[in-house]
């Protein structure tokens, strides 16, 4: 678990540079692409956690993040779509910030806390 955690943060934090740094150089329809590819990269992740039950708990940061993002992907032929035009990268550097937290804090070993 830990690795999968470790290897998601860091290819969401990858894919979150990466296409900041291309749409600002490019000028193009370059973030429309990132939209997609860090939002089906973090669906795909928040979908393997659920199954999994990795920190999931009612009433856990996870938890309620994932029916947020739930509600916004399914409202979206209806009109979220503009919403999330400006929530989604806010959304993408919480959920990363998410899975550091996990991955550094929660689940660090109990010696490792005492110094």
């Amino acid at each position: 678990m830990k690795k999968f955690k470790t290897i998601d943060m860091w290819i969401s934090i990858a894919l979150i540079t990466g296409f900041g740094i291309a749409s600002i150089i490019n000028h193009d329809y370059t973030f429309i692409i990132g939209y997609f590819a860090v939002g089906g990269w973090q669906v795909i992740s928040m979908i393997v956690h659920a199954v999994d039950k990795w920190f999931t708990e009612k009433r856990g940061a996870r938890y309620i993040y994932h029916w947020i993002t739930f509600i916004s992907v399914i409202t979206m032929p209806i009109g979220s779509f503009w919403i999330l035009l400006f929530t989604a990268p806010f959304m993408a550097v919480y959920y990363t910030w998410l899975c550091y937290n996990e991955v550094y804090v929660k689940m660090q070993r109990p010696l490792a806390q005492l110094k």
